[in-house]
């Protein structure tokens, strides 16, 4: 049985307005924003720390961000860091306030007219999608960054391909990608219904395509020469509650792998 909560959230999640969803997330009613905007600083350390890790910096390189949310805090973080150029890229960016305070004294940042303006130099700004930004001659870049947002894509095969299109000689390709339900409290439910109930009425306007570990690993392994899925968190306990409701085509028959919630997908390009 679905639970009453999530039901109840999700049937009223589907009938809310953008106009009205963009207020809430703006004002923090019910949908937090992003991790990039609500603790920027954490974000740029879960991206230097794995860079780190492999031996690699962004110091000197040409950096993209696929789905950056609207706050420039994270890019103005990296140019700190030493990358030589940021790229921003998603259309569905919505503009925090916070921004206006990240211009005041930023080399990277101008206000004009009381409005935020990228310092063409250092920063690129691209609210349109990642094949607008490769159809319009948008330079690949050396490391290409995303967090919690390839879950949200509809056509993940299409936006790898582009990924992989974006991506410089040598370059690699960070991306955190979040398997569970976005209402938190569920973090299996959405793999308990066919593809007709979620599409038609529990799918909230985000999007969530349901994707698991071997789907990611099959398409960045058709596109990327190298490509691995690191396990970061794991959910047994709300697995194993789950688990009798969760539809076969989910299921890999390891419990172990099914359980993780959190990944971390490297991929790099000779």
């Amino acid at each position: 049985m679905i639970p009453l909560d999530y039901l109840v959230l999700r049937l009223a999640r589907r009938r809310l307005p953008d106009r009205i969803v963009r207020a809430m997330l703006t004002r923090r009613i019910l949908i937090r924003p992003g991790f990039e905007t609500r603790d920027p600083a954490a974000a740029i350390r879960r991206f230097l720390d794995p860079l780190a890790t492999a031996g690699a910096s962004v110091a000197g390189r040409r950096v993209l961000i696929f789905g950056y949310g609207g706050s420039y805090a994270v890019a103005l973080g990296l140019l700190r860091a030493g990358a030589r150029h940021v790229v921003l890229v998603d259309p569905y960016a919505a503009v925090p306030a916070t921004n206006r305070a990240l211009a005041v004294g930023s080399p990277y940042l101008t206000l004009v007219d009381g409005e935020v303006r990228p310092v063409p130099e250092y920063l690129t700004v691209v609210d349109a999608p990642l094949a607008s930004y490769l159809a319009a001659g948008g330079a690949p870049a050396d490391i290409v960054l995303s967090n919690s947002v390839l879950e949200h894509v509809r056509d993940v095969e299409q936006t790898v391909l582009e990924l992989a299109q974006a991506t410089a000689p040598g370059g690699e390709q960070l991306h955190f990608v979040d398997l569970r339900d976005h209402y938190f409290r569920h973090p299996f439910e959405m793999l308990c219904h066919s593809e007709l109930v979620w599409q038609r009425f529990l799918n909230p306007g985000s999007n969530l395509n349901r994707l698991r570990i071997p789907d990611y690993e099959r398409v960045f392994r058709a596109n990327f020469p190298r490509a691995t899925i690191e396990p970061l968190v794991a959910e047994p306990v709300a697995f194993c509650a789950a688990r009798a409701r969760i539809r076969p085509e989910f299921l890999t028959g390891d419990d172990e792998r099914d359980a993780v919630t959190q990944i971390l997908v490297r991929a790099s390009v000779d």
